[in-house]
């Protein structure tokens, strides 16, 4: 079956095709034996053995799907091999077959289903439409079957394909791979957990992917794997690592890391971690880059504005003042970050005595840096309560707020303050809280 010469080819796809002519053979029984080499006659350079091979496979397909008794296994291994073919047509007709595996195999392929996803995932990626089109529908297959271990499925052959196709030049290929890796989690969490050795790196290495998309379904697989309380010191500890020995990493994918993980995981959980470990961390200057980049990430994203809200009130609140101490040992790291965390939770008198405590820092440019990008945050609406505030507030015995039922706000220069003139403010409700007014 594996000689080149084309009479030679002509001959034996001649006679395979008249024996299955045959009522009284089964040829199905000896496909195995020559399967391969119909495949590999798919790329000949003669037009018309190409279409006899053809023709056989296509005959042979179809009485595959009307027969009871197939040995898909022996085939399986071949059409795996071939589906890796740098021959267009080979692939697609490889890809056909195994889409028809998947459907009629059952439990024959349980055995294959490592290798079989191993031919599939390259596929979805496929410069060729029709192939990369029936490479999903069968990976769509494949993975909506639940097989158990118990009946020889093989998570750790599996999750061994996922892992090296997370390095695939494919984005295609890297997505359902992770999405493999999270339906593995899903069914069978207790067995991925136990090869989580070998897949975690991996995982960990995907955070730097250029692609956001694979990135964000990499944080989806860590918040799965991190429910349990071991398994989420472990990923937080190993993400601050990764922060301290990839710079790029925390600059360019520190916010939408963060992020991500505050939405699929308890966002105060995360912060909490992450300032346990960054408190007693030795290395100083990596530690206050991290807390002015979570300080940061804390005071302008969305995600986050619940944990805002809840340092509003640690004067007032104990869950408030539990998540401010929780922060600010690792937060006093950097300057800026402790002063803008005081100034959040309204702390004025001990943001006062960190401010003047700035005499005896080294005044460099890092810390201009930090100065500046400072100011620039007080300007924002994250502390619009902050401007609106006014020091030093008296009452001004003025006729027309009397006349009113009401009064002024004066400014110490005894001009009515510029923020929320206009606002006459009756008796009751000169407060704390009327500052927080437009």
């Amino acid at each position: 079956m594996n000689v080149l010469n084309p009479y030679v080819r002509q001959f034996l796809v001649g006679w395979i095709t008249v024996l299955d002519s045959v009522p009284d053979i089964d040829m199905l029984g000896f496909l195995p034996d020559f399967l391969d080499g119909l495949f590999n006659m798919l790329s000949d350079s003669s037009l018309e053995i190409r279409q006899q091979a053809d023709s056989a496979l296509s005959e042979f397909l179809e009485e595959i799907k009307n027969s009871p008794s197939v040995d898909y296994g022996r085939m399986a291994e071949i059409l795996v091999q071939r589906a890796s073919s740098p021959d267009e047509f080979t692939r697609w007709t490889a890809i056909t077959w195994i889409n028809e595996f998947v459907k009629l195999g059952g439990d024959q392929l349980v055995p294959y289903y490592a290798d079989i996803l191993g031919a599939i995932l390259p596929c979805i990626a496929d410069k060729e439409e029709k192939i990369r089109v029936v490479a999903r529908e069968t990976n769509d297959e494949l993975r909506a079957i639940e097989a158990d271990p118990a009946e020889g499925f093989d998570v750790g052959a599996i999750l061994s394909i996922a892992k090296r196709q997370l390095s695939s030049e494919y984005e295609a290929t890297r997505i359902e791979s992770l999405h493999w890796i999270s339906a593995l989690l899903n069914r069978h969490r207790s067995e991925v957990l136990s090869f989580l050795n070998d897949i975690f790196d991996t995982l960990l290495k995907a955070l730097s992917d250029p692609s956001d998309q694979v990135v964000l379904l990499v944080l989806e697989v860590h918040a799965r794997i991190a429910k349990d309380e071991y398994n989420f010191h472990l990923l937080v500890v190993f993400l601050v690592h990764n922060f301290r020995t990839d710079n790029a990493l925390l600059e360019k994918r520190g916010a939408l890391i963060i992020r991500r993980l505050c939405v699929l995981l308890d966002a105060e959980r995360v912060y909490r971690e992450l300032s346990t470990i960054l408190e007693g961390d030795a290395d100083l200057d990596f530690a206050s880059t991290l807390a002015q980049a979570l300080n940061l990430i804390l005071l302008t994203s969305s995600e986050l504005a619940e944990l805002r809200d809840l340092l509003k009130l640690s004067l007032v609140n104990a869950a408030g003042k539990d998540f401010f101490l929780s922060l600010y040992t690792s937060w006093s790291h950097s300057s800026m970050a402790i002063i803008s965390l005081c100034l959040l939770a309204q702390a004025y008198e001990h943001t006062s005595s960190v401010i003047q405590s700035l005499t005896e820092e080294d005044i460099n440019v890092k810390f201009l840096v930090q100065l500046d990008k400072l100011i620039h945050l007080l300007e924002t609406p994250i502390f619009a309560y902050l401007r609106l505030q006014v020091e030093d507030v008296h009452l001004v015995d003025d006729p027309w707020s009397r006349g009113n039922g009401g009064v002024l706000l004066e400014d110490p220069t005894g001009a009515v303050s510029g923020t929320i003139h206009h606002k006459v403010l009756t008796k009751g409700e000169f407060g704390n809280d009327i500052f927080d007014a437009p």
